[in-house]
């Protein structure tokens, strides 16, 4: 059998669905010729990947504290004198209540930067830390090792009114200068500021300076004097602001002298402090009342708060409201009543002198009953016997109530013309 040679071209001869390429498709007609399973499929993947928004949420964790000082530049030396006794208990003098005159006109050595060396420390695990007073003079070296508070005060920090924010006791009255603590008698907000370099917009350059440590309520500048009076919020404030701004400088080359200050005398300033201090205890009241009565109370109750008091103090007789007296009673009532649903027992009350008693066993013994006693009693009033009424009933509580005196034995009778006597102070 003989072989054939096909050629290699022959291939693309042959007709075959394989081998014929199709022409390429209009652009105008391709659109049209999508086949209704393409169209679903593109629907599935539309539906089934939505566009998602990403949020990156950045948390910021809380900065640890920095050391304020090289801890080997700190030098171990005595405090200086302003004393007359050293105690080497408090590692201070004593004695002396005014501080020396080169002292308070040496510049400080360091100031604290709220915005640099703030952070936290050990001290904000312990609920009731006190602020550290080195951290507010600037010279603190232990940074977030360090055992008290570093930063500023605020009104969530409240401390017994004995102390100041850095824990130190204060005293009974204040110092012949003004320094030092302070007193516990007065809540002092304001702080003396003496020695300021006097310009031209002294009060912006005070303002700008004292309010790094909190919230300042007022300041006062007297140009002529070349002295400020600057008013914090919160108490707190303005201790700090007294340990941090003392011997600093403004923006000369002044030292501060930071004194507490006295009493205003001006009757506005009194007025207002009698108005804050108002306030406060209204704010106190309102806290420790129901939020129904302070409205009531303030005429901020709403319609359907005047409904439902008019509906309870009527007791359930239309058109009724109860007085206060019935209001009261009513109160003391469910007072008891919760008293004994807890389980509380007061007091029995006290019985007075003129007040019936029950049976006594001495007076039993005796052989007079309570009952004996009042028929005596009574028999001598009808009597009309020389005791008056107070005194019958007074006898009779007390032999009441077991009380009565051992009767003394009778004396002999005398043959002689005087008849035996006896008195009840013969013993």
């Amino acid at each position: 059998m003989a072989e054939v040679d096909i050629p290699s071209n022959a291939a693309t001869l042959l007709p075959s669905d394989h081998s014929t390429t199709s022409p390429a498709p209009d652009p105008q007609t391709a659109l049209t010729n999508i086949q209704p399973n393409e169209v679903a499929a593109s629907n599935e993947e539309t539906t089934l990947e939505p566009a998602t928004k990403k949020t990156k949420i950045i948390r910021r964790k809380r900065r640890p504290a920095r050391p304020q000082v090289d801890p080997s530049t700190l030098k171990s030396e005595p405090p200086p004198q302003t004393g007359t006794i050293f105690n080497i208990w408090y590692n201070k003098w004593s004695g002396g209540d005014r501080e020396d005159s080169y002292l308070s006109k040496t510049h400080a050595v360091n100031r604290c930067n709220i915005a640099t060396d703030s952070g936290y420390t050990r001290a904000d695990k312990v609920p009731g830390s006190y602020f550290c007073l080195f951290f507010a003079r600037g010279v603190c070296p232990k940074g977030h090792e360090c055992q008290y508070l570093h930063r500023l005060p605020t009104i969530h920090d409240i401390f017994n009114p004995n102390v100041d924010c850095f824990g130190r006791d204060k005293h009974s009255d204040y110092r012949d200068d003004m320094g030092g603590v302070g007193t516990f008698m007065r809540q002092n907000r304001t702080l003396y500021v003496g020695r300021i370099h006097v310009t031209d917009d002294i009060e912006e350059v005070v303002a700008r300076h004292f309010q790094e440590w909190g919230n300042v309520d007022r300041i006062r500048v007297l140009t002529a004097r070349g002295v400020a009076f600057v008013t914090y919020t919160n108490e707190a404030n303005s201790q700090f602001a007294k340990e941090a701004m003392a011997h600093q400088s403004l923006d000369h080359d002044e030292i501060l002298n930071l004194r507490w200050a006295t009493v205003d005398p001006n009757p506005l300033a009194q007025k207002r402090e009698a108005a804050r201090i108002e306030e406060q205890a209204a704010e106190a009241v309102r806290r420790a009342l129901p939020a129904d009565f302070v409205a009531e109370l303030e005429g901020r109750e709403t319609p359907d708060m005047k409904r439902r008091r008019l509906a309870e103090s009527g007791f359930g007789l239309q058109g009724y409201e109860a007085p206060d007296e019935v209001w009261y009673s009513r109160s003391k009532q469910l007072e008891q009543e919760d008293k004994a649903a807890r389980g509380e027992i007061e007091a029995p009350a006290k019985r007075f002198l003129l007040e019936n008693g029950g049976t006594s066993t001495t007076g039993t013994a005796n052989g007079h009953t309570a009952q004996q006693q009042g028929a005596l009693i009574g028999e001598k009033e009808e009597e009309g016997g020389i005791f008056s009424s107070a005194t019958l009933t007074a006898l009779k509580a007390h032999d009441t109530n077991g009380s009565t005196r051992p009767k003394q034995a009778a004396p002999a009778s005398s043959s002689g013309p005087l008849v035996g006597y006896d008195s009840d102070d013969s013993d």
